[in-house]
């Protein structure tokens, strides 16, 4: 059928049944379902254009993209963070994204509304990971691995309100280095803080301070207070908003919302207002009532012995015993410890608060939650949080307005005349093959001024150029983007020369 507007279809169809008519033939509804075909073929046409008026391109909410820049930023802190990993002997783990929904259940506590299930299609329940801690259980308790020093870089998603400005998404990574398998006391633990320091040093965040506490000393001060023991899990998730908010803030959800004794919340706010160093682990030891309680007293004891590690690696001043440090996650059973950034005044004016930058803590019980036998496999980690941490650099950048390199390439491959493209593509794969990073541009004649040009905006340090001279000559010209100074090179030693430039500067 000719392409005829709706009113002319609508016409001509008039017009064909008035011609058929006399000869007994009756066509109508061949004709009018062409006409309900062409409509909806119209409509369906129109749909999408009237829909893409309203459609808004975007991240989903507690996303986003990361721009060649900010991968640049990110790579250099993930290498800083891996390369400390490695140096302490970890091997690389991986693990799928998503996990059965049954093994990530029952594990965090009051963060599992957090967790996201993926729709059902038919098949097995599924979650999104929620953290790299429990897949890395189950690949023990599967595997049947009863040591194991591990590290792992990954996606994790949490179903939470995002807060951008301080480094909080739905989506983020996570880099984690584990040490799993039946050790003497505490020497593992101690290594962990060990490795949060170096990192934190390594990448000069500024001043930081590592909280240390056991979750053992903190279910005791909770049973000595008199709290009952189901209310455990929320009077510490309680408790671990006091770095948030105050005191009185947290008492008033304890007595007023978690039906606690007014009284047995003072007796709490004694104990959790208290941070300090060893001196404070041996005070604890005189307490009147913690010295009572047997699980306190063991925790107590690893951290003096902790302590006396912490002096020997040199890091005991970055630590502090702070009875107020809960750490929400349920599957924690010993030491447990949290890094958090030290502002000065003016730097809280000009910066904002992203919490703590790296966790951690012992989980001697998670593994056996998978084991079909309940064999245990005792576990003590730590995280690094890449995505605070990556906000508080790109801060820093932006105030600085350091201008930062997208790419490594070293040398640009130009020519000051034309038809010399078969010359720049030989040179350039020369260099390749050497493992020289080079770049050209991708046209036959290339004006030189606009070669030239591309170097200083990408930052290439050199330019070798070939024209009728130096193809003549059989010399390569080897330019400095800095400097502009020029050097005739014979061809044959360019790729020696470049190396040398290269490692010289």
């Amino acid at each position: 059928m000719p392409p005829f507007g709706l009113l002319h279809m609508r016409a001509w169809v008039s017009l064909f049944n008035q011609l058929l008519r006399p000869s007994g033939l009756v066509c109508i509804r061949e004709v009018h379902f062409h006409s309900q075909v062409s409509e909806a073929v119209l409509t369906s046409q129109l749909k999408p254009h009237q829909e893409k008026s309203n459609f808004i391109i975007k991240t989903p909410k507690g996303t986003r993209d990361l721009s060649p820049q900010q991968m640049v930023v990110r790579e250099k802190i993930l290498d800083m963070v891996v390369g400390c990993f490695k140096r302490h002997g970890a091997k690389r783990l991986d693990t799928p994204a998503f996990e059965l929904k049954e093994m990530l259940t029952e594990k965090y506590g009051e963060d599992s509304g957090l967790i996201y299930d993926l729709k059902d299609q038919g098949g097995e329940l599924l979650s999104l990971r929620y953290d790299l801690t429990v897949p890395f259980a189950r690949y023990l308790a599967m595997n049947k691995v009863k040591k194991m020093k591990r590290y792992q870089v990954g996606k994790v998603w949490r179903r939470e309100s995002p807060t951008i400005v301080q480094g909080r998404y739905r989506e983020f990574c996570q880099c984690d280095f584990d040490i799993a398998g039946q050790f003497d006391p505490m020497i593992p633990d101690a290594e962990c803080l060990k490795i949060m320091c170096e990192i934190l040093s390594g990448l000069q965040l500024g001043d930081f301070l590592i909280k240390v506490n056991d979750r053992r000393i903190l279910d005791g001060l909770l049973a000595v207070c008199g709290v009952p023991e189901s209310k455990f899990h929320a009077i510490c998730s309680s408790i671990d908003k006091l770095d948030k908010i105050s005191w009185n803030d947290v008492r008033h959800e304890m007595v007023a919302k978690k039906g606690l004794a007014p009284e047995v919340a003072d007796r709490i706010g004694d104990y959790v207002q208290c941070h300090g160093g060893v001196s404070l682990v041996e005070e604890m030891f005189q307490d009147s009532r913690l010295s009572q309680n047997k699980q306190a007293l063991e925790g107590l004891g690893d951290l003096k012995l902790l302590f006396e590690y912490l002096t020997l690696f040199g890091i005991a001043e970055k630590i502090c015993f702070d009875l107020s440090l809960a750490r929400g996650l349920d599957y924690y059973t010993g030491v447990i410890y949290e890094a958090v950034l030290l502002q000065t005044p003016a730097q809280a004016e000009e910066s904002f608060n992203v919490g703590s930058v790296a966790a951690g803590g012992r989980y001697d019980g998670l593994v056996g939650m998978f084991d079909p036998k309940g064999r245990k496999v005792p576990c003590v980690g730590l995280s690094i949080g890449v995505e605070r941490i990556f906000a508080i650099v790109e801060q820093r950048l932006k105030t600085s307005g350091q201008k930062i390199r997208t790419t490594e390439t070293q040398v640009f491959v130009a020519t000051p005349q034309k038809n010399f493209l078969h010359e720049r593509l030989k040179l350039i794969s020369e260099l390749w093959d050497a493992g020289i990073k080079a770049e050209l541009l991708y046209k036959n004649n290339p004006k030189l001024l606009t070669q030239l040009h591309y170097c200083e905006h990408m930052g290439i340090p050199l330019v070798v150029i070939i024209g009728e001279q130096e193809l003549k000559e059989g010399v390569i010209k080897l330019r400095s983007v800095a400097s502009r100074e020029e050097v005739a090179i014979k061809r044959e030693n360019l790729v020696a020369e470049i190396q040398k430039t290269l490692s010289e500067s």
